[in-house]
């Protein structure tokens, strides 16, 4: 967890230190879908390799994002799910997509009128 004393004044850089990198965004949009296991996370999105899924599913987890679930089954069953404070970012997210698809629809417009 980032210590508040370490955080940046500017309310931006918070959040783009805390769910700005690629794979913390695309683990938070599979999220936003459904809770998910650890594997399905990983057929999901595409290229990231299990250390890195491991990696930022641990750092979300201890920001507070997402919450993480173990049960005492053999062999072992884990799942995730966005917390509340993870669940705040679906606008966020949502916003990120809708400015995208428009994004793609302008490229495309402009390589048609060429």
């Amino acid at each position: 967890m980032i210590a508040k004393k370490d955080l940046p004044v500017c309310p931006v850089a918070t959040t783009v230190g805390l769910i700005g990198s690629k794979w913390k965004l695309l683990i938070l949009q599979q999220l936003l879908k459904e809770r998910k296991r650890f594997n399905e996370l990983r057929r999901s999105i595409d290229g990231i390799s299990q250390k890195v899924l491991t990696q930022n599913l641990r750092a979300m987890e201890a920001d507070g994002i997402l919450v993480r679930y173990a049960y005492a089954e053999v062999p072992p069953r884990v799942e995730y799910e966005l917390s509340e404070l993870g669940n705040s970012l679906r606008p966020i997210i949502s916003e990120m997509d809708s400015w995208g698809v428009e994004y793609l629809n302008t490229l495309k417009d402009m390589q048609e009128a060429e």
